[in-house]
Order: C-alpha cells, then structure tokens, then sequence
C-alpha cells in the first residue's frame, strides 16, 4: 500500500510503502528502479525500513520509478506501481493500484500553494476530455478502455506529469505480494480471446460461397461478350457479300453518262427537203431551142 494514496508527489513531500499479504507483513522489504539505481532495497541509500514498510521522508525529482515488494528470498515479489516526483507546481491525484472495472474513478488537480478547487483541464492521451470548474473529475463505471495517460493543467500554474491509470476486471485478483506457492493469474482487461472454430468456419464457407459466385458471374460476362462479337463478325461478312462494290458503282455510272449523251444526240437531228434538179436534160432543151 502507498500511503498517502497517490502516484505524484511534490518535491519534498513524504510517503510511505507497505508490503502486506493477508495481513502478514513478515519477511517483505521494497525494493525500486530509478535513475539513482537498479533493484536496490529501502534502506540502500534511500528511505527508511520499519519491518516491511519502506519510509521516505524527503523526495527528490530523482526518487521517480517503479516499486514493488519482494520476498527477502527474492522467490517472489508484487506488481509494480509508478511513482511521480515532481519539481513542479502542479500535479494529479489519481489511483496509484489499479481500479476495479465498473467503478468510479476520481481526479483532482492541485497545486503546491493555492487552494485546490481551481478550474482544471483534464487530458487522456494528450486528448482533452474536459475542463471542471472545481478541479475535479469523475469518470464513471470504468472500463478497459479507459486506460491510459492522465494529466490536468490548471490557469497561470502549469500542468501535471503524466500518469496511467490501469482498470482491473473483476474476477482480477488484487495486488499484492505473490507467494512461492505459484503465480496467480488474472485476465487482462485489453486481451482478446481467439475466435471459436464453430463460428469460424461459416464466415469462411461464406467468403468462399462469394467468390465462386463471382467467378462464375466474370465466366458468364465474357461468354456473352464474345458470342456478341462473333455474331456481329458474321453479320458483316453477309452484308459485305451481298452488297455493290465500287467497281459496279462506276460501271453504272457511265451507262447513265452514255444514255444521256445518245438521248441529247437524237434530239438534235432536224430534217429537211431536198430537191435534185437534172443539168442534162436542161441543156438538151438549149440546144434544140438553137437549132
């Protein structure tokens, strides 16, 4: 247990980490991974042991990791939780364990020296959700998809540090320090069961349904397609067997340019009279005359 109840401190705040299971505190101590160190112990140049509680009097920015509680045998140890230390002036109350699916969950943003009842934003994920006017925000019955990185940021103050809010399922056992007897499971909130074979297999039949449906729609399409190609060749052949060609146009042409010129001629012709005179006998009948 973390005591107070937050994941974000100021500088120069205190806190408190307990290790406890089933009300027995014996033979657990709390050990850290920050910047300073790795696994390293209450008591290794930081905080103050008290049989299985861990007290730190004075945080610095650099106290800012993860804790847990371990077995002295080190065979076993608890889930983790996130602390914040903050040089700040603002920072966000909000559950350091994680939260119960289905419960409501409350945020409030303070700062170092004014009353903490001022207006605030909250954010989730760098997305705004709202701005209360008293610096507080419920969210109610949560879910899995509440999860996620909460800051708030308050007027002529500043914002937050960051920090997750994590929502257990109800069948979840609760945190705290496991025991050698075997690790204790619990289902995650955000895990995604495979899909059952009897479901499966219909939206496979299905999909394969659709697709020879289409197959045969493209096979019937280009049937189509090239009997009305054929059709149409064939229907050109016959009309180009049947028609005139252009030498028959030319032929005929000049048959009607030569009835024209015979009938243009005919109509030309005009008749006339001839009368033949003999010279012969005219010159006889001089002659008797003479005599």
């Amino acid at each position: 247990t973390v005591s107070p109840s937050r994941s974000q401190f100021f500088k120069g705040y205190s806190v408190s980490l307990s290790c406890e299971e089933d009300n027995i505190s014996a033979g657990w101590t709390v050990r850290r991974n920050t910047t300073r160190g790795t696994r390293t112990q209450c008591g290794d140049g930081w905080g103050k042991p008290a049989g299985s509680t861990c007290n730190i009097s004075y945080l610095y920015p650099e106290d800012r990791g993860v804790y847990w509680c371990e077995s002295r045998e080190g065979a076993a140890s608890s889930s983790s939780i996130q602390l914040t230390v903050t040089g700040g002036s603002v920072i966000l109350q909000s559950p350091v364990l994680p939260v119960m699916e289905g419960d409501d969950v409350t945020l409030s943003c303070h700062t170092k020296t004014a009353p903490s009842n001022l207006p605030a934003a909250f954010y989730k994920d760098g997305s705004l959700i709202r701005t209360e006017p008293a610096g507080h925000m419920t969210l109610h019955h949560v879910t899995c998809s509440d999860e996620g990185l909460y800051r708030c940021y308050i007027n002529d103050h500043g914002e937050s540090p960051s920090s997750r809010i994590s929502v257990s399922g109800k069948t979840s056992t609760p945190s705290g320090p496991s025991t050698p007897s075997g690790p204790t499971t619990s289902p995650s909130p955000t895990s995604v069961s495979p899909p059952h074979t009897p479901h499966f297999v219909p939206y496979v039949l299905l999909s394969l349904a659709c697709v020879i449906v289409v197959v045969l729609l493209v096979l019937i399409l280009v049937l189509l397609v090239r009997r009305h190609v054929q059709r149409k060749s064939e229907g050109d052949q016959e009309a180009g067997g049947e028609g005139f060609t252009d030498s028959d146009v030319k032929v005929s042409h000049h048959q009607r340019q030569k009835n024209r010129s015979d009938k243009v001629r005919t109509g030309d012709v005009s008749y006339g009279e001839i009368n033949i005179k003999n010279k012969g006998n005219k010159s006889r009948s001089k002659g008797k005359n003479a005599l």
